[in-house]
């Protein structure tokens, strides 16, 4: 074992009475808290209206948590069913088990059906949420090292993480360090959100265009990610299932921003229209925010 090596936490689980507090869930929590509130923020920052990311998040994080247990269900269905498997185990989102990209599909169904209901676009809200989702995965990340779970191959590096002979997958019971996969896309997803933050405004980046954007970095990092895991998955043709996914995400977001290439600020979309106090400008006028920034 490294003589340097970042530590596991020695409990996941605290009681409160007869209750059990997980850190795993304490983290998705605050994650998305994080990320709720900042997209408030920066959707109120370019003019939206007061309350909408609020009805948005109701619709937008339960079907994000449906649609990541899920992603986590399908791609890993050997774990709740057959043999002498519990199905029931597919309620204990507790244990673990949350697919990110089953979230953001979902999630974003969900904020697509609540702008539409609140009468407003759903790309400035997009553009508001890109990078905070980001942050908010970043934190959600932190419950897999309360889990230890997500690590990667053996390692001696400095920062390589330590896994108690509890947690070590077959095989390697022998090893004691491992690489930490999942702090290395909790980092990614910080850069991920402060490119997202800097193009947009650079680029002036219309709110779906920063959507897109946010998806295809997340799908780079969370490809290299899966490359170091060891933890058992499905492969085809070499690769692990997730890694096709982060593939085809980031095929899907590339050809958006390409095919959207010229958008710029159309009406409705990306911007809205932020009077300035004091103005004798003509009704509708305005500064211009673009929606994403």
């Amino acid at each position: 074992m490294s003589s340097a090596y970042l530590p596991s936490p020695s409990r996941g689980v605290w009681h409160v009475g007869p209750l059990p507090v997980r850190a795993y869930a304490l983290c998705i929590v605050l994650g998305v808290i994080v990320a709720v509130w900042l997209t408030h923020r920066r959707y109120l920052a370019v003019g939206g209206r007061p309350g909408v990311i609020i009805d948005v998040a109701t619709w937008a994080v339960p079907l994000g948590l449906v649609g990541a247990r899920l992603y986590s269900v399908i791609t890993d269905y050997e774990l709740y069913f057959g043999g002498r498997r519990d199905w029931l185990n597919v309620l204990k989102v507790w244990d673990g088990g949350l697919g990110v990209p089953g979230g953001i599909a979902l999630g974003l169904a969900g904020a697509a059906i609540a702008c539409r209901r609140a009468g407003v676009p759903l790309a400035p809200v997009a553009g508001a949420a890109a990078p905070a989702v980001a942050i908010g995965q970043a934190i959600g990340r932190c419950g897999n090292w309360f889990n230890q779970e997500l690590y990667g191959r053996p390692s001696s590096l400095p920062w390589a993480l330590q896994i108690s002979p509890a947690h070590r997958l077959p095989g390697y019971e022998s090893f004691a360090t491992f690489q930490p996969a999942f702090l290395y896309e909790s980092v990614w997803d910080l850069l991920t959100a402060a490119a997202v933050i800097w193009a947009a405004r650079r680029f002036r980046l219309a709110g779906d265009r920063a959507f897109a954007l946010y998806v295809a970095l997340y799908s780079v990092g969370m490809f290299a990610t899966q490359s170091v895991r060891i933890d058992p998955s499905h492969h085809i043709d070499g690769l692990r299932v997730n890694q096709w996914v982060a593939i085809a995400g980031f095929v899907i977001a590339a050809a958006y921003l390409a095919r959207t290439k010229r958008a710029r600020s159309l009406p409705g979309h990306p911007t809205v229209t932020v009077p300035i106090p004091g103005s004798t400008a003509e009704p509708g006028a305005g500064s211009r925010a673009t929606l994403g920034t």
